[in-house]
């Protein structure tokens, strides 16, 4: 199982050498990146080399031009919303494959529903993971469902990876692992911690697998 912590504000970059020995991905979040734009990246790969990292571009159009944008500042993956285009998908896919890099379909416009995906969905074979998304604003708002979680058996069910995102941290933390998604992110339960290296290290610890779930580890 992956680690994938996840970084939205300015401030949260001073946490990165911290993070370079327990996270398997350094997400840049979409508020981060476009705040700070292409340098939020190149950030990450210098003072955590070695530590692959994510654009979470949420790319709903202009696929091929946001790919080689993060992709040529030293991405390894990015995000395309599953609603967007199948167009936008083969662009995506197309210039992913071009950089070797690995692109995660974002279902977070479908939360909520029965199907996350349509059941005769076909991706590219860049697209590496499913991301099954809790908004952030909808459990704000007070929205406790964790139909999210549930709903990484059925993605698994269908063939595919998933990266599992939304409200997970200590509390959670026991029920995610029981659905094992190849990638968890975690976000404000590590950033905004009072301690966010012993969070991370505390999570990390307690992940089965540590390490595995990467594309080339499918069997």
């Amino acid at each position: 199982m992956l680690l994938q912590v996840a970084f939205d504000k300015p401030e949260h970059l001073a946490l990165l050498p911290q993070m370079k020995a327990f996270a398997d991905i350094i997400e840049i979040g979409t508020p981060l990146l476009k705040r700070l734009g292409l340098s939020a990246i190149t950030t990450a790969r210098e003072l955590c080399p070695g530590v692959k990292v994510l654009a979470d571009t949420k790319t709903v159009d202009g696929g091929q031009f946001e790919a080689d944008m993060v992709f040529g500042a030293g991405a390894a993956f990015m995000t395309v919303l599953s609603c967007a285009s199948s167009a936008t998908h083969d662009a995506v896919g197309r210039r992913a494959a071009a950089f070797g890099a690995t692109v995660i379909v974002d279902t977070i416009t479908e939360t909520g529903k029965a199907e996350l995906l349509p059941l005769n969905a076909v991706f590219p074979e860049s697209f590496g993971y499913v991301a099954v998304h809790s908004p952030t604003d909808a459990r704000l708002a007070g929205n406790t469902s964790t139909s999210h979680i549930d709903a990484v058996k059925k993605m698994h069910d269908r063939g595919f990876l998933v990266s599992l995102a939304g409200g997970i941290g200590p509390d959670t933390l026991e029920a995610v692992i029981a659905v094992e998604p190849e990638i968890l992110v975690v976000g404000s339960a590590i950033t905004e911690s009072a301690s966010p290296k012993e969070i991370a290290r505390w999570i990390r610890d307690r992940l089965p697998n540590p390490g595995r779930g990467w594309p080339w580890d499918r069997r």
